[in-house]
Parts: C-alpha cells; sequence; structure tokens
C-alpha cells in the first residue's frame, strides 16, 4: 500500500455566533421561530472560543484538504453570509476548502441567491463557476464530490432533500472519478441513510440516494446534521461505502454528551488500491483542550453483504 498522501479535515456545523441584529422585516415566517431559538437556547450551546480551538487545531494537523458541510449560518440572514465568509477564509484557501450548504442555511428560500453567491469560491468545480451542485473537485487521487441537501423547509421542519436531477448527475460524476482511478469522498450535510433521522430532520429522498451508491460506490461518504460523530455503511457494487457524520464543531455545553469535535483522515492510494484511516479529535472529557479522541471504525474490511446497523461511536 502507498504512503498517505492525502489529509482530510472533516468539520460541520458551527452555527457561527453571535447572529447579526436581523432587520425587521427579515424576521417574517420561519425566520422569528429559528431567532427565538437562537437567543433562548442555542447561542448558549455553540460556543465560539471552542471553534476557534477546533480551526487551530485543524490547522496544526496540516491537512490537505478540508470538507465543511453545512449549517455555517443559523437563521440564513445575508449578514450571517458575510460572516461566514470570513471565516471560511481561516480555514484557508478556498482551493483547499469545499463547502456544502446545510438546511439552516438554506433556511428560507430568500437565503438561496445570498447562499449560491457568497459561497461560490468554496463550491467551485472542475469546468463550473461554483454555486452548483453537485460538483467535483479533484485533488491528488482523490475526488471531491459536494451534494446539496439544503432546502427551504416549513416551521419546525429541518428534513434536507437532492432531488432527482442532483442524483442523477452525482452519478454521473461517481462514475467518471471511478473511470480515472479516482478514491471518491462524497460530501453533504444530512446523512444519506433512510434510518438515520426520524422524517422531520432526515433526507427525504435517502432512499434513491442509497440506491445510486449500490450502482455506483463510494470510498467515503461524509455528513452532519446530527451533530455526533457516527459510522454507518451503504452497499456499493463492490464494497460498502462507510458513512461518517461528525460532531459540531462548537458545542461546549458541559452538560451535553455531544462535545466540539473533528474528523481527520488519511488516504493512500487509488482507487485500483487504497487505504481510508479515520481518527476522532475534539474537546477531552472534562477539560476544553482539543486531543485526539481514537481511531474512527471505518470497517473497511468487512465483508460485502453485511449491512451495519447505524450507531453512535462518541457522546
Amino acid at each position: 500500500m502507498a504512503t498517505v498522501q492525502f489529509r482530510l479535515a472533516h468539520l460541520t456545523d458551527p452555527h457561527l455566533g453571535p447572529l447579526p441584529r436581523p432587520r425587521r422585516r427579515e424576521l417574517l415566517g420561519k425566520r422569528v421561530t429559528g431567532y427565538l431559538n437562537w437567543t433562548r437556547g442555542r447561542s448558549l450551546v455553540h460556543d465560539m472560543a471552542t471553534l476557534s480551538h477546533i480551526v487551530a487545531d485543524i490547522r496544526a494537523q496540516n491537512p490537505d484538504h478540508v470538507a465543511m458541510t453545512g449549517d455555517i449560518a443559523n437563521i440564513g440572514l445575508p449578514a450571517e453570509f458575510q460572516l461566514a465568509r470570513k471565516w471560511l477564509e481561516t480555514l484557508g484557501p478556498a482551493e483547499d476548502v469545499s463547502f456544502v450548504p446545510g438546511n439552516h442555511d438554506a433556511y428560507v428560500r430568500g437565503s438561496l441567491p445570498d447562499l449560491a453567491r457568497v459561497f461560490a469560491p468554496w463550491t467551485k468545480g472542475e469546468n463550473e463557476p461554483g454555486g452548483r451542485f453537485p460538483y467535483l473537485r479533484v485533488r491528488g487521487k482523490v475526488a471531491l464530490i459536494g451534494l446539496s441537501s439544503a432546502v427551504p423547509t416549513p416551521f419546525f421542519i429541518a428534513s434536507g432533500r437532492l432531488g432527482r436531477r442532483q442524483i442523477e448527475l452525482a452519478e454521473k460524476l461517481l462514475a467518471e472519478a471511478a473511470g480515472r482511478d479516482l478514491v471518491r469522498v462524497v460530501m453533504l450535510h444530512h446523512s444519506p441513510r433512510t434510518d438515520a433521522a426520524s422524517l422531520a430532520r432526515g433526507l427525504t429522498d435517502a432512499r434513491d440516494f442509497e440506491e445510486m451508491i449500490g450502482r455506483t460506490g463510494a470510498e467515503l461518504i461524509l455528513h452532519g446534521h446530527n451533530h455526533r460523530l457516527s459510522v454507518s455503511h451503504i452497499e456499493g457494487p463492490k464494497r460498502r461505502a462507510p458513512v461518517v457524520g461528525a460532531p459540531s464543531a462548537s458545542i461546549a455545553r458541559p452538560a451535553s454528551r455531544h462535545r466540539a469535535g473533528y474528523n481527520l483522515f488519511e488516504i493512500a492510494g487509488s482507487l485500483r488500491d487504497y487505504e481510508i484511516k479515520g481518527f476522532a479529535r475534539g474537546l477531552l472529557p472534562g477539560t476544553t483542550t482539543i486531543g485526539d479522541l481514537g481511531p474512527i471504525p471505518l470497517g473497511l474490511s468487512s465483508p460485502r453483504g453485511v449491512r451495519s446497523r447505524f450507531r453512535r461511536v462518541q457522546g
């Protein structure tokens, strides 16, 4: 097996604060409940000092690329996106950082134009200007494929959807990447497993995504949304694809079972002969220190045909 040639850091759900003061006309519809939720609870859970420590630790690990899988904002305000742009720049140059949006970024339909425009540099794919999904970014022998599951939803609903067109295009990108002997990493916000969340919080077309992966395969699928480290699998045509969720990068509430963290992956070889190792890093129990939380059991050596149950491995 070749030596490690690509280190990928994955963080998600920073829920950046403090929330800019919204204008009265910006608090129409669903944003009202989101704003109250932030001021009365979420702002006490997500700690920006902890997030700064997470970012510093990521940079100290010197990854080749960073994947950020959404919920960078809270209620999709234009002013939030400007703050988020500046924060993304602290992770590294746009060509070394990939972004996919979450449900809090696409909070209302009016958020979508600014969302696409502001984050275009972090979603720029091969022959694509940015702001469109899915996108393909090739770095060495790794193909990074970004999908958007972020869609505006009614009050008290946090589900996502990819849509038939995006799934079909993703399948073509995965097949193209396989033909180029690339290790394929898929990024999206919601877990793509049908049993990963309730109807109000899950990916509504997860079954279609699972069936697509069953036809084309993928070597690693990364997501956020659930605020915890988790590992599950989707059957591919030759072997299981690990589906790995990361915790929120900013949760520091002492009583919370899910502490701030991120995942680090080491990828060696090409599609014909590859190896992926995962490691969890985050707040050490009872401290404010960021450190090693142990290896992530990706289950890549398990025989095909064994379907793992969605399970929590931290928290």
